[in-house]
């Protein structure tokens, strides 16, 4: 079996980035016991071909219905806070009012080494976003501002996104496939597997190019 070496989060992280995906972590997640871990499936990816992988900063936001005198102020301490390696996680609880996420904060986000930004609800400045190629995964699309429509009002804290339980320091993984998240008391065990089934995976698919049969190769490898 291969040895997995990093020194860091940024070299494992970029390792998961080139070698693994949404579905095999699933798998792995399984595999442990941990079976509900795929956030909602209305979360995609801006670009098919985004991954994104990283330390989740989970964000809270709630609809409001009144300008306030000084907006954005936690939405701000939120995207300030983020670290090297982390990816913004924000509920909305699915909401369709507000955009908490566009093209400045996704500048800023980046300009502190975060990864990546996985929203439950809508964002704005696709194009721009799109062109930075910075990963973020989405419900949908609008052009309105946040003030008066949504508000931070905690970050760095457990939240329920997509369905799904994210607390501070968990790994989140999305591609095209969408987005699972990797509890910190099991991810060295589910990484572990992860990287040995996409192994497996590599042979299982030479041995069926090579003309053997699905019913041969699995029976060999036990992977579907």
């Amino acid at each position: 079996m291969e040895t997995l070496e990093w020194q860091n989060d940024t070299e494992l992280f970029d390792m998961m980035e080139k070698r693994l995906y949404a579905a095999v972590i699933s798998d792995a997640l399984d595999a442990v016991g941990f079976r509900e871990q795929a956030l909602r499936h209305t979360i995609r990816p801006l670009h098919p071909e985004t991954v994104v992988v990283g330390r989740a900063m989970p964000v809270l936001c709630v609809d409001v219905y009144e300008i306030p005198d000084e907006p954005y102020q936690q939405e701000i301490a939120a995207v300030d806070s983020l670290k090297q390696d982390d990816v913004f996680v924000c509920s909305t609880d699915e909401s369709t009012r507000n955009c908490i996420w566009g093209e400045l904060l996704s500048t800023a986000a980046r300009a502190r080494g975060a990864r990546g930004a996985i929203i439950d609800g809508f964002i704005r400045d696709a194009r721009q976003i799109l062109a930075m190629e910075f990963p973020v995964f989405t419900t949908g699309l609008s052009p309105v501002d946040s003030s008066g429509r949504g508000d931070v009002v905690a970050y760095n804290v457990p939240i329920e996104c997509g369905g799904v339980m994210v607390n501070p320091g968990d790994i989140v993984f999305g591609d095209t496939d969408g987005v699972v998240v990797i509890p910190r008391a099991v991810e060295k065990d589910v990484i572990a597997a992860a990287f040995a089934k996409v192994a497996g995976e590599d042979r299982t698919r030479d041995e069926l190019c090579a003309g053997a049969t699905l019913r041969e190769v699995y029976d060999k490898y036990g992977i579907l």
